[in-house]
């Protein structure tokens, strides 16, 4: 189940630089332990869903809690290949989220550290960046 806004204002973004780092949702707000993101990049709704995938599977014995703190809203478009210059820009074809460093990603909660520590370690393998596990005090 890939999410995708149901609505936007504008069908198409610009690119768009990532500079700086993250001053929203860098603090773990809903469970105890959180994966963080450390470099800049664009996450793609299918990478965000194959990390949701892989920590629920997981958990699932333990019975936690899984959120995901990251919501892919911005249109990527592409042209169609062998397309002459010129005939404007290409039509959305997946979305993504601009993620800088400090963002969290998901949360977890519910479940012993051991078994939170895998999960979120599984998710991290899914995502394009580094990423690092943190726990709530």
């Amino acid at each position: 189940m890939l999410s995708n806004p149901k609505r936007t204002r504008f069908r198409k973004h610009h690119r768009g630089r990532m500079k700086g780092i993250s001053y929203r949702g860098n603090r773990i707000c809903f469970g105890r332990y959180a994966l963080q993101a450390l470099e800049p990049a664009w996450i793609t709704s299918r990478q965000i869903e194959a990390g949701r995938r892989a920590m629920t599977r997981n958990v699932r014995r333990g019975g936690g809690k899984v959120w995901v703190r990251i919501f892919p809203d911005k249109p990527v478009t592409i042209r169609p290949t062998e397309t002459r210059m010129g005939s404007g820009k290409g039509s959305p074809e997946y979305w993504v989220a601009v993620v800088k460093p400090g963002r969290i990603l998901y949360e977890m909660s519910g479940v012993a550290e051991n078994i939170a520590r895998r999960a979120i370690s599984l998710a991290a393998s899914k995502m394009p960046i580094r990423t690092q596990f943190i726990i709530s005090v």
